[in-house]
């Protein structure tokens, strides 16, 4: 019998859950490798139970990361790898994996005829490439919002990953813009114009309610959200970006930014230190403006806290803000009820 691992996307990305293995089992011990070492050191607590049954076995584990490699070992003998064995992760076959001019997708369709409102989500930076999976594994995200959102399309594009980096820092030389060539990673505009024609597509079919289209994505996703509403602000209802990357070309597009209901979210303090002080500044003017339905949220260490995001006064200041970089965890829990603000609005009411 083939041996199985079940893995689940949780909120800090791709879990090991269980295992169904075809051989009976006598005091199974759960080893995970050490990635500095990479010696393995048994986890005794880690097998939770022993599910024997008619021909197989099925172990349940204490959620560990599924990049960890591990074995499961009955006395000496190893009785399963990570290395040797088929992966299932829950919800992923609902996503078609596709590629289209160029564009490397998963898309969620229901099962039923459209036209289907439309929820993009735009991974972060740390998930570029091209394997059409790591964007779907790496955090909660696609898989999460197609269980939310089982009535509306989800379509999660995997950026690029070649080139040097996109998102310079302030006072950084920012003449190589992404549109100049000299950049071909993440979200940039070329891409970004190609995923637009998809959702052109979708919506000429019928697939997709036109009406309906919203946006949303985390750090470099973030960051995407902000470029792909300046190239198309016609085509979304709503948009929300998660702890987006601001620097000297995302700024100036906040700044102006066009008529579309947006809700930021983000940490008090984040791994761009700055980061949260200039979306802070910037909305305030743009509310002075005018400017409607725009909004800011700067979690706080204590809402951080209750998603396990951890405030420990031990770890460093690198540490933490680094930690709390991780601020989408909240915002697509629905924290503050952002999530149901997103996909209320509608462009003809």
């Amino acid at each position: 019998m083939k041996k199985t691992i079940y893995t689940e996307v949780l909120d800090f990305g791709q879990q090991v859950l269980s295992a169904k293995i075809g051989k009976s089992l006598n005091d199974p011990v759960l080893y995970l490798q050490d990635p500095d070492t990479k010696h393995y050191t048994a986890v005794k607590e880690g097998i939770t139970e022993v599910l024997p049954e008619e021909d197989a076995v099925t172990l349940k584990f204490l959620p560990f990361d599924a990049e960890i490699p591990f074995q499961v070992r009955d006395g000496k003998q190893i009785i399963l790898r990570s290395t040797d064995t088929e992966m299932e992760i829950k919800g992923l076959d609902q996503f078609q994996a596709l590629q289209e001019d160029g564009v490397i997708y998963r898309l969620y369709t229901p099962d039923f005829e459209g036209p289907h409102p439309l929820v993009l989500f735009l991974h972060g930076g740390g998930e570029c490439g091209t394997d059409n999976l790591v964007q779907m594994t790496g955090t909660i995200g696609a898989i999460h919002f197609a269980e939310r959102w089982p009535d509306m399309v989800i379509m999660a594009p995997q950026a690029p990953g070649n080139g040097i980096q996109l998102f310079p820092r302030f006072g950084v030389d920012t003449s190589a813009r992404p549109e100049s060539g000299k950049y071909d990673r993440g979200w940039n505009r070329d891409y970004l114009g190609r995923i637009l024609v998809i959702i052109r597509r979708l919506i000429s079919e019928g697939v997709v309610d036109k009406d309906r289209v919203y946006v949303t994505g985390l750090s470099m996703g973030g960051a995407g959200t902000l470029r792909i509403v300046s190239m198309a602000p016609e085509m979304f209802a709503a948009a929300a970006p998660v702890c987006p990357s601001i620097n000297g070309e995302t700024l100036p597009m906040l700044e102006n930014w066009p008529d579309v209901p947006v809700w930021i979210s983000t940490a008090y303090i984040d791994h761009q230190i700055d980061r949260h002080a200039y979306i802070a500044n910037t909305v305030v003017s743009l509310l002075e403006k005018g400017k409607k339905d725009i909004h800011l949220t700067l979690y706080t260490s204590e809402e951080l806290e209750k998603y396990h995001i951890p405030q420990n006064p031990e770890l460093t200041w690198t540490q933490r803000i680094g930690t709390n970089h991780r601020s989408w965890i909240l915002t697509y829990h629905n924290e503050k009820g952002i999530l149901e603000w997103l996909v209320s609005h509608n462009k003809q009411r």
